[in-house]
């Protein structure tokens, strides 16, 4: 998936967390995915004041919508897009020459590195829901050549209460074989018949929990499906009370100490390293390759803004309380 805003530009989100409590809501916003006939999407990552959380630095959820997911061949560096459907299915193909079906349980990890380029389609008249994240590279790898992989068999956890999948880190001591560049965790937990749920985390990380069906009441406060609950740093463990069948997203990692530029489908360290992609990708530069099956058709890349590119900062990531 893509970044298919016509002027990419930050968004400025403000906290609704309840007062004197650790846990901080971050509201989605609908992005339009692309075309007249475009399938809508729900950003909650990067915010304004909360571009990355770890390496993680985007996330969008979608559906479950009917209209078919349709999105041209189009670049990316520096980062790697991670795609877990939670409905239907997505083809991936892209210029290395994979051409692979993706299905709930299973996850499609792309490293882009230096360049790449790739197309996502659904079938028409089916129901699809799902998630697209990109992690940024570290600059030690970020120019690094591109490649990608498929994961059909990830770990599943268990404890008092609820389940769940690894799809990239450690968590309950199961480790997910995909393949990333930071000490990062993601992973997709149900709740079972509802009530407590405990699951212990890496202290050293900042944490943050989409809820993507039911509720999760952290700290006091009650999550619904929608804005992203962010935690902080210095937690220990995760204490929730879930509704029964609730079903969200953890998502935790090292901060990530490095400043990033992110633009259109680009992460990079300067003005100059964006603006170099932005013209390699007009003028069909070898290093974003050829996604077959599309003839001519691409994204065409936005124009720049009339200012300089300059990084996301954000402020220091607030500790979460002991547990």
């Amino acid at each position: 998936m893509s970044n298919l805003d016509v002027h990419p530009s930050p968004t400025l989100c403000g906290s609704a967390a309840r007062e004197n409590s650790a846990v901080e809501l971050f509201p989605d916003r609908e992005v339009p995915l692309g075309g007249v006939r475009a399938m809508n999407v729900r950003r909650t990552l990067p915010q304004r004041t909360l571009p990355t959380i770890g390496a993680w630095c985007f996330l969008d959820s979608f559906g479950p919508d009917r209209t078919a997911m349709r999105v041209l061949p189009h670049p990316h560096i520096g980062l790697q897009t991670v795609t877990w459907p939670l409905t239907g299915e997505v083809r991936h193909r892209d210029s290395l020459g994979s051409d692979v079906l993706v299905r709930p349980g299973e996850l499609n990890i792309m490293t882009a590195g230096s360049g790449i380029s790739h197309s996502e389609f659904s079938p028409e008249g089916g129901v699809l829901a799902g998630l697209q994240l990109w992690v940024a590279l570290p600059a030690s790898v970020a120019s690094a050549p591109p490649s990608f992989e498929r994961h059909t068999d990830l770990p599943v956890i268990t404890g008092p209460n609820y389940s769940g999948t690894v799809l990239v880190g450690t968590l309950a001591g199961a480790t997910s074989p995909a393949l990333v560049h930071t000490p990062l965790v993601g992973a997709e937990l149900v709740s079972r018949g509802g009530g407590m749920v405990g699951l212990e985390l890496e202290e050293s990380f900042e944490h943050a929990v989409l809820v993507l069906e039911g509720t999760l009441t952290l700290d006091g406060v009650t999550v619904e499906a929608g804005p992203l609950a962010y935690l902080g740093t210095g937690r220990t463990a995760l204490r929730a009370v879930a509704s029964p069948g609730a079903r969200w997203l953890l998502l935790g990692g090292e901060p990530f100490a490095e400043e990033l530029l992110m633009w259109w489908n680009f992460v990079g360290r300067s003005h100059e390293e964006i603006a170099r992609a932005r013209r390699d990708w007009e003028d069909g530069h070898p290093r974003f390759g050829t996604v077959q099956g599309h003839g001519a058709e691409r994204i065409p890349a936005p124009a720049l803004p009339g200012v300089r590119l300059t990084p996301r900062r954000r402020r220091p990531p607030p500790a979460g309380p002991g547990a």
